[in-house]
């Protein structure tokens, strides 16, 4: 009995002794485990804000899709989108060509794109029709009257009695209505042809099948190096009949996009002002389609940064006033319904 008393106090007194020890490595484990889980929160922490990071630094810079045809209303835009400007100025402005307006405004109602550069009747027209939308600057790039090489027309005035080719109720109809005022004749002083396609038009001038039509560049200035007649053009008749344009939703959620996208658009018009049309030979070739002779001898149209468009404007008037006229517009149509005139500011 005794001498189990003593096996046991032995045993106890080695536990009391071997006890620090115990303690001190287990308290070393927890001390291990311990910092490899605030590690690994550590961890994760820091990739959870990385990715958010990303994620508000992608949500800055917001991207906006602008419809456009081959003209030179849309210049601006794509130089700044060659030299970098948009980047700069920290919008993503993706440029979308059309070949024919109807493709471009379907587009436009659809949401496949955010805005475009349009002409103020097919702006007009959507806006009555119910489309939510506003024209927040104007363009600068003339229409032209053009005659044929072999019309044997000279002048505005000789038109009287001749087939002059149109796209009824659209930019080139009220081009050629207001030329023609412009010299104090009508619509029923000359024959309308109905040929919706510019390109057609084009085709059907150069080949003498018609005497006359409304172009846009590049469209007028191959014909002029052809031999046809620029007879007039709108702006020196003092029309702008172009802008762009953004559907309400888009303003609604990415006005400071587009306030950026003028910010580069400025930009561009410097860029030209300050350059040779050699400068920009490769985006007349490639972009706005005109042959390398013709882009060669272009003279630009005289850019300014980006204006609103106001209801005092005539231009924009003139065309109500017009297709308003032609029981086109609803009644209650106005003016004021489609204009933005702070984000271009």
């Amino acid at each position: 009995m005794r001498e189990a008393v003593m096996l046991l106090c032995g045993r106890s007194a080695n536990f009391i002794d071997l006890f620090p020890l115990f303690l001190q490595s287990h308290i070393i484990l927890f001390i291990q485990i311990m910092k490899h889980i605030i590690f690994s929160i550590l961890s994760i922490s820091l990739l959870l804000n990385a990715c958010s990071g990303k994620k508000q630094e992608s949500a800055a810079v917001q991207t906006l899709t602008v419809g456009v045809m081959s003209s030179m209303d849309y210049l601006p835009l794509a130089v700044a989108q060659r030299e970098g400007y948009f980047a700069k100025h920290g919008v993503d402005v993706k440029i979308q060509k059309f070949m024919s307006a109807n493709e471009r405004d379907m587009a436009f109602q659809s949401g496949t794109v955010d805005g475009g550069v349009t002409d103020y009747t097919s702006a007009a027209l959507l806006a009555s029709g119910g489309f939510d939308m506003k024209l927040t600057s104007k363009c600068q790039a003339p229409f032209y009257i053009v005659a044929g090489a072999q019309s044997g027309i000279n002048n505005l005035v000789e038109l009287k009695g001749k087939k002059i080719a149109v796209s009824q109720n659209t930019v080139i109809d009220f081009c050629v209505d207001m030329a023609l005022a412009s010299v104090g004749l009508t619509s029923n002083d000359v024959e309308k042809v109905e040929i919706n396609k510019i390109p057609t038009r084009f085709e059907m001038l150069r080949n003498n099948k018609i005497d006359a039509t409304g172009l846009p560049n590049p469209f007028a200035l191959i014909a002029a190096s052809e031999g046809c007649k620029l007879l007039v053009s709108m702006d020196s008749l003092k029309y702008t009949v172009t802008g762009i344009v953004f559907s309400q939703k888009v303003i609604d959620t990415k006005s400071e996009a587009i306030k950026k996208m003028y910010a580069a658009y400025n930009e561009g018009v410097a860029y030209l002002n300050s350059h040779t049309v050699a400068d920009i030979k490769d985006i007349l070739v490639k972009e706005l389609q005109f042959p390398e002779p013709v882009a060669e001898k272009v003279t630009l149209p005289a850019y300014t940064d980006a204006q609103p468009v106001t209801v005092a404007d005539k231009d924009i008037q003139q065309v109500i006033s017009w297709l308003g006229g032609k029981n086109l517009l609803k009644a209650d149509f106005k003016v004021e319904n489609l204009i933005n005139d702070q984000l271009t500011k």
